[in-house]
């Protein structure tokens, strides 16, 4: 089936010629006794809209198996020209519309629409909508964009023993004579279709109220002893008063319900008084607070999307951002403000590296992005709308202010509540109550690419004080051709020994307005130990750390840090450095090494040893890398066993060395903790532990196909499938790569969950012989790959099999993507899939020749 995929133009047209009154959806997942039907589902929609030109065309949207009837305006229409790509034409309109169309739909395996999911350990079916960013056509007929917005009266009918739940209260429920029930919902208030949300299922749910705003959590019965939800509705709470109080706009929704949802394609979707959010955050094992911090980060993400999309929506998706970089922002300014995490910005500021990451790639699109369809728009859910808009946005606070932001927004939901805004309505806004002319600023930070580096060059004298500094701001001009400099408000700040510790001894204000910026203010000062640009981390941009700072972070210095902001900082500087080839991969890796001890935000030091893993699979020479991931095996069992019992630092070792582990000695412990030969006091060997292990044996050949059918067995749940997928594909064996390519990329009828979990598992570092055929078997297939696998499924796919596993950074994989991207007719959003994943191999292989000179060179790149 060819998706639908709508264009602006074709939006703005529909736009121009309707006005919508009110939906009426009913959804019968039933087969008419009672029972679920589990092919397809019957919809049912009647439509009231008004047409500003009589006469007139436009069509209705909707993904269908057959349609039954069709009618407007009492006259039925033709279907016999039907295709879900263009939809259901409506001719001949009038003043005043009614439509009304019966279908019979799919059920979904792959995450769009209404998708189906049945637990292997209870048999028991759940289903769920996701609906972003247009699919709400593939549960019910609609104009199916953002800018239409409406409000929906819900009618759903299901099992009799079923939970039934969607974006408002419900009104009431009718027995059906023949079996099941018929939940009829309150009308929303105003919505766009895709936040629209059906929720059925026998789900174990758990009630409260709030403020008089009715809570509620969902999540299947066989994770209910999981559910903390005393932990979970704590947060919502907190969130809900704060922004009903900062926002200055009542919640307006009536109630706040939150499905963990399984096999969702995104950690959470913000539907309308009806959030779903990823199973993976009903913790069913050891987990360190630096999860339970970032699962109460997206429950106020989430919970910001009311305000930010919700009671004020984009037009179209070239102002995505007006959603997604508000929602980060405010995220962490509640979290920050009303939560026990008042070090919040400090996981915003290690969160940056993905925005740096994507902002560096041949596709890096401004914050504010033209996306001419849906298609287009789809892959601009990146690090750069979200991370690098929020960065963006706390740039701005700092310079306007944050009363002056804060009142711009309160009036900003004021005047277009349950509408849709533009870039240019904010701006209009904050302009008023900034006082200040942001025309300019938005041009260079939100419609132009690329992220600015920042250096310092300085001189001097005997006595060791600056006789001269400034600081230099350079545009990309290799990746990203963009030659924007930026204006930027930050602070830099001079560290200094001080007994054992490193600190703080001197900060100064810069304005950056150009390419060279003196500092007159640090002349006569002492060159510190460390110096840090950006202290604060009050913009975006890539600070380069000087030569002197460098030398006392090798050399223990990060450690004695106090300041957990200052850490994440430098950390973030040596990163981007290393990621850029002007610091060795192994250079990076001793350094984490020599800091890790003292670095105690948990959240922080689980970045640091994943960017390390990192660096030695694709940074690191082939000749190095086992030499590093033997140092960081040797570092974490130590650690482990140093580690305080049952602390987050015991988890955090315990992972670390799992994914490490390459010699015997190593390998034959984690098997002993799998066995339970071995043991380490506090340290639980939970389900996740225990799978992580079984994937590294897999890797290294130590299992095989019956010891994961085994632990399968004994742990039979949807997650453990996925595990279980996950280190079958992993076995060093032709056999198992055969079947985990299959599985991936040609067995359409498998649950997308388990073809990515396939996918998961198949390349492994030590595996380069058995994976050399499938990288000239991926660029072959991949256009197939993604004609066959819809939306948010074929972009992990694709991401997934790229060939950027350690042995595949090679020119031969830099001109075999060459070719592909040569050819002809490759939609636009594969074109931008595989030049990203060119670029992280040609990146990777100028961090290679770093690697290789061990840094000689490098070191003339920093002053």
């Amino acid at each position: 089936m060819t998706t639908p995929n709508l264009t602006r133009e074709q939006a703005n047209l529909r736009k121009s010629l309707i006005r919508v009154q009110s939906y009426d959806v009913h959804l019968d997942f039933t087969d008419g006794l009672g029972n679920l039907s589990t092919d397809t589902f019957r919809s049912a929609t009647t439509i009231v809209f008004a047409a500003d030109s009589p006469s007139a065309t436009t069509w209705l949207d909707l993904v269908a198996y057959d349609i039954t009837t069709a009618t407007l305006n009492g006259e039925a229409l033709d279907v016999s020209r039907y295709r879900p790509e263009t939809g259901i034409v409506l001719p001949k309109l009038q003043r005043s519309n009614t439509v009304t169309v019966e279908a019979r739909i799919r059920y979904s395996n792959t995450g769009e629409g209404i998708h189906l999911f049945v637990d292997p350990l209870d048999n028991e079916t759940y289903l769920y909508s996701h609906f972003q960013a247009t699919d709400a056509k593939r549960a019910f007929a609609c104009f199916d964009q953002p800018d239409i917005k409406a409000p929906y009266t819900f009618h759903i009918t299901a099992p009799e023993h079923w939970e039934v739940a969607s974006n408002s209260p419900i009104s009431r429920i009718e027995a059906r004579h023949t079996g099941g029930k018929t939940v009829h919902f309150d009308p929303t208030l105003p919505i766009s279709s895709y936040l629209t949300a059906v929720v059925a299922g026998p789900y174990h749910v758990c009630r409260t109220v709030h403020d008089g705003i009715d809570l509620a959590l969902y999540c299947r019965r066989t994770l209910a002893k999981d559910l903390d939800a005393d932990r979970i509705l704590d947060v919502t709470k907190k969130g809900l008063d704060w922004y009903n109080k900062e926002f200055g706009h009542r919640y307006p929704f009536g109630k706040y319900d939150q499905i963990f949802a399984p096999e969702l394609n995104v950690n959470a979707m913000e539907n309308v008084g009806a959030v779903t959010l990823s199973e993976d955050f009903v913790f069913h094992g050891q987990v360190t607070d630096a999860q339970y911090q970032n699962r109460a980060n997206v429950i106020l993400h989430e919970m910001a999307h009311m305000w930010f999309g919700n009671l004020v929506t984009m037009r179209w998706w070239s102002d995505l951002w007006l959603n997604e970089s508000f929602a980060t922002y405010a995220a962490s300014l509640c979290q920050a403000s009303a939560t026990r995490w008042s070090d919040a910005w400090v996981t915003f500021a290690s969160k940056k590296a993905v925005a740096y990451e994507q902002d560096l790639q041949p596709t890096a699109h401004p914050v504010a992005t033209d996306s001419p369809d849906e298609q287009a728009a789809a892959v601009n859910y990146d690090g750069i709308t979200y991370a690098k808009g929020a960065s963006v946005l706390k740039q701005l606070v700092a310079q306007v202010g944050l009363e002056a932001f804060m009142t711009g927004l309160r009036h900003y939901f004021a005047t277009f509540a349950y509408g849709n805004t533009d870039l240019a309505a904010l701006l209009s806004i904050l302009e008023e109550a900034s006082g200040r002319d942001l025309s300019g600023w938005a041009t260079v930070w939100l419609e132009t690419a690329g992220v600015n580096t920042m250096r310092v060059e300085y001189q001097v004298d005997e006595a060791g004080r600056y006789t001269a500094f400034e600081l230099i701001q350079e545009a990309p001009t290799d990746v990203v051709r963009s030659n924007t400099l930026r204006p930027h408000r930050l602070e830099i700040a001079l560290y200094n020994s001080d007994g054992e510790r490193l600190v703080r001894t001197d900060r100064v204000d810069v304005d950056v307005t150009g390419a060279r910026i003196a500092v007159p203010k640090l002349i006569g000062a002492l060159q510190p130990d460390a110096l840090l640009v950006n202290d604060d981390d009050l913009t975006y941009g890539k600070p380069r750390l000087d030569r002197q700072t460098l030398a006392t972070l090798r050399d223990g210095g990060i450690a004695r840090i106090d300041d957990p902001m200052a850490r994440a900082l430098f950390w973030s500087s040596a990163w981007e450095m290393t990621r850029d080839g002007i610091v060795a991969a192994r250079d990076f890796v001793t350094l984490v090494l020599a800091g890790a001890s003292g670095e105690n935000d948990i959240g922080v030091l689980q970045l640091l040893m994943h960017q390390a893993q990192t660096a030695l699979d694709i940074y690191a020479t082939r000749d190095w890398a086992p030499t590093g991931y033997g140092a960081m095996a040797r570092y974490a069992y130590a650690a482990l066993r140093g580690a305080k019992a049952g602390s987050d630092q015991q988890i955090v070792w315990a992972r670390v060395l799992t994914s490490c582990a390459g010699d015997d000695r190593h390998l034959d412990f984690i098997q002993g903790l799998w066995r339970g030969t071995e043991q380490v006091a506090g340290l639980v060997i939970d389900d996740s532990l225990r799978w992580s292990i079984v994937q590294t044996l897999a890797g290294h050949g130590l299992v095989n196909d019956a010891d994961i059918r085994a632990e399968l067995d004994r742990d039979p749940s949807a997650s453990a499938h996925r595990n279980a997928a996950t280190a079958y594909a992993l076995l060093p064996t032709p056999q198992a790569k055969a079947e985990a390519w299959y599985r991936s990329v040609e067995d359409g009828a498998l649950q997308k969950a388990m073809r990515q979990a396939f996918a998961r598992g198949f390349a492994h570092r030590n595996q380069g012989e058995i994976l050399a055929p499938y990288i000239d078997r991926y660029f072959d297939e991949v256009p197939e790959l993604w004609r066959r696998s819809e939306g948010e499924t074929g972009q992990k796919l694709v991401k997934a099999l790229f060939p950027r596993w350690a042995s595949a950074i090679d020119a031969n994989t830099l001109a075999t993507a060459d070719r592909l991207l040569a050819r002809e007719g490759l939609p636009t959003a594969l074109v931008r899939l595989i030049g990203e994943g060119r670029a992280d191999v040609s990146r990777a292989l100028r961090a290679r020749a770093t690697d290789a000179g061990c840094g000689t060179g490098a070191q003339e790149q920093m002053s």
